[in-house]
């Protein structure tokens, strides 16, 4: 029989535990809840942005569009606050040239608002390779706007066949000083949606995605700039991606 002075010692400290547990629970519940309606005010604004841009290239064409992309962001964030499991990524043959064009005209007037030049130099013929179109351009997405941000102020993206797969790099002519942004202007705005610098994500992203598709990435920092390289596994045009 357990004596009344054990219970007297040991309930301060399962009152303790079990105020602690209710307290993270509900800090989990308002944390939760301050993500779904910053969730819901950023779809607002992207639809805007969707419906006033009109109707983008198909998704058949390689290279998919910032608005496709930032619903496919957006898509796994909802996923990530409310459970659920993840979407089936949608694979098959990819136009590497298209893929990396759409990249860097996606991504060519941000430069120019950062005081960078984008580049595309491409050597590489007719490249197919097989995976998710969507994750192939979020990759590629996040090298240049790596490069962009942190590297410049030229940059070149190239493209080159080597050794049965399509070597993708991204290289930048080192940090140099630019105008500081000023309140108001598009610069400042890039600025904002750019968010807090905490870098490594990005580049955590890219070397997930080449991992799922059988790919290599590596990057080489030195003073004279950086270069990133992304190598896909080239397939034959028809043959099955699994």
């Amino acid at each position: 029989m357990i004596e009344l002075t054990h219970i007297a010692a040991v309930w301060p400290l399962a009152a303790s535990m079990a105020t602690a547990v209710a307290v993270q629970g509900l800090r989990e519940g308002r944390r939760r809840t301050v993500l779904n309606e910053a969730l819901h005010e950023l779809r607002r604004p992207l639809q805007a942005v969707a419906l006033a841009v009109g109707p983008q290239s198909a998704p058949s064409d390689g290279g998919g569009d910032a608005i496709e992309l930032a619903a496919a962001a957006l898509e796994r964030l909802d996923r990530e606050i409310n459970g659920g499991g993840p979407s089936a990524p949608i694979r098959g043959a990819v136009d590497g040239h298209s893929l990396v064009l759409a990249a860097v005209e996606r991504w060519s007037e941000r430069a120019r608002v950062g005081g960078a030049t984008l580049e595309l130099r491409w050597n590489a013929g007719e490249a197919t390779v097989g995976g998710d179109r969507c994750a192939l351009a979020q990759a590629l997405d996040n090298l240049i706007v790596n490069a962009i941000e942190h590297g410049g102020p030229t940059i070149v993206v190239s493209a080159r066949l080597r050794a049965g797969a399509l070597r993708i790099a991204v290289a930048d002519s080192g940090r140099a000083s630019r105008p500081r942004s000023r309140r108001g202007t598009t610069a400042a705005t890039i600025e904002r949606l750019s968010g807090r610098r905490r870098h490594g994500h990005g580049l955590g992203v890219v070397s997930k995605i080449a991992a799922a598709h059988e790919g290599q990435f590596a990057l080489r920092r030195s003073p004279r700039g950086s270069l990133a390289v992304l190598e896909l596994p080239l397939i034959e045009v028809g043959e099955r991606w699994a």
